[in-house]
């Protein structure tokens, strides 16, 4: 198994993916009223795919799990490039920060991030912290369910993906408990043929996770939280059910 997708909510999915598209320079792969999908590369193998899904309502809940662009260098400019997509500078009280904070098109929060050495060869997507209320904990749940290492990082534990190539998972601490709204935005991880469902199952309670039973109607894949809350999905192996 490994991790494929940001899953990202949206009241107009088309709209908001194209303005990622456009601030990542990826390539759409699902372009539809209801589902925008885009692919960000990693390796020549390896990928992560944004999805974005149409929601009735414009999200509401905290943000928990956000995107870190990579702005190094050329901060000022990225982020200006940004704002001419349609982005918007947005104070959530970061106070005097050397990052700067802007909200997309339909108003999740996201940074441009300054220069720093863990941030090498990550892409676009520097980082994608996650809210936890055990960094320690939750890292060892992510790096079994994605396949992904332990790297250097500012954050109480960060993985990336083996060819340490793409960006960060950051562990972080989270400023309070995760409430009972759906998260905005969440990561998907796909099975792979030899990959027992079940088992995966198994695997994700005896470390802490959960199964839901949202009600969303019949779903080809299965929705879980992790040991802090946080919900994903497992999705089946390609040609599955």
């Amino acid at each position: 198994m490994f991790l494929e997708n940001i899953g990202i909510d949206a009241t107009d999915p088309v709209r908001l993916g194209r303005f990622w598209e456009a601030a990542l320079g990826t390539t759409a792969l699902t372009v539809e009223d209801d589902v925008y999908e885009t692919r960000l590369p990693l390796t020549e193998e390896a990928y992560l795919d944004l999805c974005f899904v149409r929601v009735p309502e414009p999200p509401v809940s905290p943000v928990r799990l956000h995107v870190d662009l990579a702005g190094g260098a050329e901060q000022s400019e990225v982020a200006e490039r940004l704002r001419e997509l349609g982005a918007r500078d947005l104070d959530i009280g970061q106070g005097d920060v050397p990052w700067i904070v802007l909200g997309d098109v339909e108003g999740n929060p996201f940074c441009v991030m300054e220069h720093r050495d863990v941030y090498v060869e990550t892409g676009p997507i520097a980082a994608l912290p996650l809210d936890s209320a055990d960094p320690q904990r939750d890292a060892d749940f992510w790096s079994w369910l994605s396949g992904w290492g332990d790297a250097p990082g500012v954050a109480p534990r960060s993985l990336r993906h083996p060819s340490r190539r793409g960006p960060l998972l950051e562990l972080c601490h989270e400023s309070a408990p995760k409430g009972e709204g759906k998260n905005r935005m969440h990561l998907d991880i796909r099975l792979e043929p030899t990959d027992d469902a079940d088992e995966v199952a198994a695997g994700i309670a005896e470390r802490g996770g959960r199964e839901l039973h949202p009600d969303w109607g019949e779903l080809p894949w299965r929705v879980y939280a992790d040991p802090s809350g946080n919900e994903f999905c497992v999705l089946p192996a390609p040609g599955f059910p």
